[in-house]
């Protein structure tokens, strides 16, 4: 299958950096909104699920962001590589948002039925999961890590796809019904984690390409 290939505006290579922090800022606004709305009371009979789901929905919403950037370059050549890490951070941020709002607005700090939810929740159990093995790619997006864990650093990060895999069944166990919004994402991440093994399929260069840049989602 031929590549289109697409030329988008590049930015100035004395703005990149700038558009980075820029990325972090408009990223971060729509928690800062549902905070608000839920500080003013506008965020219906049940604020605090509301708050919840809200973030939770973002976090999704930038791993579908974060798993898009390699489909875009090799397809469309449209190449935001140097956006992936702040994409998935932001990803990371929503996560533990959504996490703290559960763990201190919804159960008050009770650890003992934070535990108990884990164990028995599936839901739960699953999200949990995926926040820690999150954590670890955090934690390691930094040039240091990559030069000292050197090739285990880009196996590392492609926990990425099972990451992804858990927030989407988490999401779908959570809204416990599929609409067109839950369906939409769910859908978008089944293709997404589909193309990496069917890009040298799809592209012919996919995995080539691959091999030039570090794979792993949060850089």
């Amino acid at each position: 299958m031929p590549v289109v290939t697409v030329k988008p505006p590049q930015l100035p290579a004395k703005w990149r950096n700038a558009s980075i922090w820029a990325l972090y800022v408009l990223g971060l606004l729509p928690a800062v909104w549902f905070f608000y709305l839920g500080a003013t009371g506008e965020l219906g009979v049940n604020p605090i699920k509301e708050f919840e789901h809200l973030l939770g929905t973002w976090a999704l919403r930038f791993i579908i962001a974060t798993l898009a950037v390699t489909p875009l370059r090799d397809l469309l050549g449209i190449n935001w590589i140097r956006y992936r890490r702040a994409l998935g951070l932001l990803a990371f941020y929503y996560v533990m948002m959504h996490f703290a709002v559960y763990m201190i607005l919804d159960r008050g700090l009770d650890l003992n039925a934070i535990i108990a939810d884990i164990i028995r929740r599936w839901f739960i159990t699953i999200g949990m999961a995926a926040l820690v093995m999150l954590v670890a790619l955090a934690v390691t997006s930094n040039s240091a890590s990559i030069k000292r864990l050197g090739k285990n650093w880009q196996r590392l990060h492609k926990l990425m796809y099972p990451i992804a895999a858990a927030g989407a069944l988490h999401y779908y166990l959570a809204v416990k019904s599929i609409t067109f919004e839950p369906f939409i994402y769910i859908a978008l991440i089944v293709v997404l984690l589909a193309y990496r093994p069917l890009a040298p399929f799809i592209t012919g260069k996919g995995r080539k390409k691959a091999r030039h840049t570090p794979a792993p989602a949060i850089q």
